[in-house]
């Protein structure tokens, strides 16, 4: 008998032991499952939904915006947002936010994804997942044509007023050369360009191909750039939740077809007056130091 109770202690003890290491294996995969669970759920919930919901502003030209007379939203951001979501087959819904309010809608989940000329930033990549660039550019200034905002280099802006989203980098390197910025809602260019012209604000940093872009449409304004102020290379992509992978390898596969098909070039030349954008500049931009973006 006392055999026969060892003989099925040590079996217990055998069982004990292989359950414990079964559970320990198990939690392993688990989190591992769980891992994958959390990036693919959101990519799941769109395919399930069949239709992805993207930021965007529409004002901002001309990578979104209404063409005068039109309601319906257009722009080189815009354009390829369309074309994403028809090669991934899915039905595509735009929700309109000021600048300074398409991050907080991915955060509040209210929208799946952000396109509108959005700079990938390391700040940015903290909280959350950017595709491959789509676009490549610079920052420029826009100044008043009669003294130039009295400007003649990056630090001449200390004291100046910018106007500009709270939130943008355009207001952070302003800021960061001593300026103060003059905050907007969800505007249309005129109304910031005005603004400089009748001096109640300085200067507008922002994107090269933005901005050159905005001065051809809105000639009557007496506003240019800046002849010699060309810094801050930049790079734009679509914005994702952070946890977002699965979405982010497939929207990645897309804009590496459209780069390599030509639709990127093709969209820009159509929306940047012939320039291609979806390609690094050769001009020696200038870095901003102690900049942290």
């Amino acid at each position: 008998m006392r055999k026969a109770f060892i003989l099925i202690s040590l079996l217990l003890l055998a069982v004990f032991v292989a359950a414990c290491g079964s559970s320990e294996d198990t939690g392993d995969s688990g989190s591992n499952n769980e891992s994958e669970e959390a990036s693919d759920s959101k990519w799941n919930e769109i395919q399930e939904e069949g239709e992805i919901v993207v930021g965007t502003s529409g004002t901002l030209f001309p990578a979104s915006y209404y063409p005068e007379g039109s309601d319906e939203m257009t722009g080189y951001d815009v354009e390829i947002m369309r074309e994403v979501a028809d090669r991934l087959g899915l039905e595509l819904k735009f929700e309109e936010y000021g600048v300074d309010g398409l991050l907080s809608a991915i955060n509040s989940g209210r929208i799946d994804a952000v396109i509108n000329d959005m700079e990938v930033t390391k700040e940015r990549q903290k909280q959350f997942a950017f595709s491959e660039p789509y676009k490549y550019s610079y920052s420029t200034m826009i100044v008043r044509e009669s003294d130039l905002s009295g400007i003649e280099k990056l630090e001449d802006l200390e004291g100046k007023t910018h106007g500009g989203g709270a939130t943008t980098v355009f207001s952070q390197i302003a800021e960061h050369f001593g300026a103060d910025t003059k905050t907007y809602g969800n505007v249309t260019n005129d109304v910031y360009l005005r603004d400089v012209e009748n001096g109640n604000t300085d200067f507008i940093i922002n994107d090269y191909y933005l901005q050159s872009l905005a001065l051809q449409a809105l000639t009557d304004i007496e506003v240019q750039l800046h002849p010699d102020l060309k810094f801050h290379p930049t790079n734009s992509a679509i914005v994702m939740p952070k946890e977002a992978e699965t979405m982010k390898e497939e929207i990645d596969a897309v804009l590496a077809e459209m780069k390599e098909d030509g639709t990127l070039t093709k969209l820009s030349e159509e929306f940047f007056g012939g320039q291609d954008a979806s390609k690094e500049p050769e001009e020696d931009i200038r870095e901003i130091e102690g900049l942290d973006l």
